[in-house]
């Protein structure tokens, strides 16, 4: 089969590779298309865990091709997601219920063979159908289930305000769901208009075009717009930004980190601040069991994706995906085509 391969970072070719067999208890799946994200960029610089040499990608969405010894629950040609987070089972953190800091997490197209490939193959445990759901809506199964898990982890009070910075597709995501998850009003700022634009059509009650050479000057309109937010989350991935959120949030209100900026990115906070009004802080990693609760918002319509496809490569074009990703200002979301029908 033909996968991209790194063996190290920033050091790939696509190349034929043998096709991988279902042991017992693992499902085959034909990649159709995997998104590619921001993890990708990291991941392509060796950061965020990568371990060399290492096929990439993690959000796919493709056809049941075979299915291992004793592997039940699925059929030949059945269109599914996969869950590229493994947890172990047996660590302290397992133990005891928290299988997301697992101390021996695996994670698909990190640590162990990813979806930029005609095939991947995968514990069923992993594996969840998205049967009758368009493959370009499907495709986003993983980011969503990490928005699904934002909102769990920032519990949005019913009737509250929310402040989202980042209008990519998982901001949108984080920020439509936060929407259907209690809070009375949610507001995206972003520094990119046609992302906005999306976000309005997309259902999200209010906007802001953030210019980034003066953040200083858009926290003071926000704030005097409307005296802060209970709710402020940055989903940018940028520290700068992120050091915004404690100023904007209201007494008693919450702030959470949800974008993925560098391991040795720093915010300056006034403790004093956080502790007289009494903020959290949260942070919000990945995903490892929403996986069916995003498949039903995205069944339902309750996370929409509309729009969000901005730009398709076909898998030999992975060079070209990438740096479209890094520097192309029109792109919104980025499909690789594994193959085609």
């Amino acid at each position: 089969m033909k996968a991209v391969v790194y063996d190290s970072p920033r050091s790939f070719t696509v190349t034929e590779i043998p096709t991988p067999d279902p042991g017992p208890g693992e499902v085959r799946v034909r990649v159709r298309q995997t998104g590619i994200c921001a993890t990708d960029l990291h991941i392509h610089n060796g950061k965020f865990f990568a371990e060399f040499p290492l096929t990439p990608g993690h959000e796919l969405v493709g056809p049941v091709d075979a299915l291992g010894d004793g592997t039940e629950g699925f059929r030949v040609g059945e269109y599914v997601a996969v869950n590229p987070n493994m947890n172990c089972g047996h660590c302290a953190y397992c133990r005891v219920g928290n299988p997301l800091m697992c101390a021996n997490l695996k994670g698909m197209g990190t640590n162990w063979p990813g979806a930029f490939a005609e095939y991947v193959v995968v514990p069923a445990s992993l594996v969840y159908s998205v049967d009758g759901i368009d493959p370009d809506t499907s495709v986003f199964a993983e980011p969503t289930a990490c928005a699904m898990h934002g909102v769990r982890t920032l519990s949005p009070p019913p009737g509250s305000s929310a402040l989202v910075f980042g209008a990519g597709p998982t901001g949108l995501l984080l920020a439509q769901l936060i929407a259907h998850g209690g809070a009375a009003s949610v507001t995206v700022a972003a520094s990119s208009a046609f992302k906005l634009r999306r976000a309005a059509d997309l259902g999200i009650d209010a906007t802001y075009l953030m210019d980034r050479a003066d953040l200083a000057g858009d926290v003071a309109k926000l704030k005097a717009a409307g005296g802060g937010f209970d709710l402020v989350v940055d989903a940018t991935g940028s520290a700068a930004v992120s050091e915004q959120c404690v100023p904007l949030t209201r007494n008693g209100g919450t702030v959470m980190f949800y974008g993925v900026t560098e391991p040795e990115d720093l915010v300056r906070v006034s403790p004093y601040d956080v502790y007289r009004r009494e903020i959290t802080v949260k942070g919000s990693f990945a995903a490892i069991d929403t996986f069916p609760l995003a498949i039903a918002a995205l069944r339902t319509g309750r996370a929409r994706t509309d729009g969000l496809i901005t730009h398709r490569f076909k898998l030999d074009d992975i060079a070209a995906a990438l740096e479209a990703l890094r520097g192309d200002r029109t792109v919104h979301k980025i499909i690789l085509e594994c193959w085609q029908e």
